[in-house]
């Protein structure tokens, strides 16, 4: 692989880290509700893992026959903006109970901003795991940005595509690891404590994780 090719990639990747979307509500709120840094890895590391699996249906080849498949992408899609729309309704909806509620209720919110357990039993750290990898590993948008990106970066006559797809796709990962931990950290440091921005960025975050999920849903009934 070509030192040039993998630098340029870098930087891109490293850029559509940086883009805040579906990933970076999903991290900002289970920065505003976890208890403990423990309890944040989970859904960090959940996001993570969406992009490791991702990455590994391009390289073994499925995730092109997927985008060359109308019926399969329009199902993908259905399926991935239902449950981002279900992420922001849960969130939304889990504003409208009592604080007391939001720290003791067994359910996580929808991106860990709204109604929280304390994160730190195995279920809920799991639940969190779960979601996150559920927000990054079933996005269309993601998988298509990915397709489009991934080959641009390929050295001809090197190592075998699948390889190379695997390498570039770790340092995204781990870019993508950086980022979202960065931003849950600092969501946590400054608005946990804050209870009335808390709410606004928790708002925020259910708003557009179902604002995003109806434009995917919409795009791909419509088109």
């Amino acid at each position: 692989m070509e030192t040039a090719l993998v630098l340029q990639f870098a930087v891109t990747a490293g850029l559509f880290a940086l883009m805040p979307g579906a990933d970076w509500a999903y991290a900002i709120g289970a920065g505003l509700k976890s208890p403990s840094s423990r309890a944040l890895a989970a859904p960090v590391l959940g996001l993570a893992s969406g992009y490791v699996i991702m990455v590994g249906v391009i390289a073994v080849g499925i995730g092109a026959l997927v985008a060359a498949n109308p019926a399969a992408l329009t199902l993908l899609t259905v399926i991935g903006s239902c449950y981002i729309i279900y992420l922001g309704i849960s969130t939304l909806v889990s504003l409208r109970r009592p604080a007391s509620a939001l720290v003791s209720s067994d359910a996580v919110s929808a991106t860990g901003g709204g109604a929280a357990s304390d994160g730190s039993t195995d279920n809920g750290l799991l639940g969190s795991y779960l979601r996150g990898m559920g927000v990054s590993g079933i996005n269309p948008k993601g998988l298509m940005l990915l397709l489009a990106l991934l080959p641009q970066f390929l050295t001809p006559g090197g190592w075998a595509s699948g390889i190379q797809i695997t390498l570039l796709g770790g340092i995204f990962i781990i870019e993508a690891l950086l980022v979202y931990s960065s931003v849950a950290v600092l969501a946590r440091a400054l608005l946990q404590s804050r209870p009335r921005l808390n709410l606004a960025v928790s708002l925020g975050s259910g708003v557009f994780l179902t604002v995003f999920g109806g434009w995917l849903l919409v795009d791909a009934l419509l088109v």
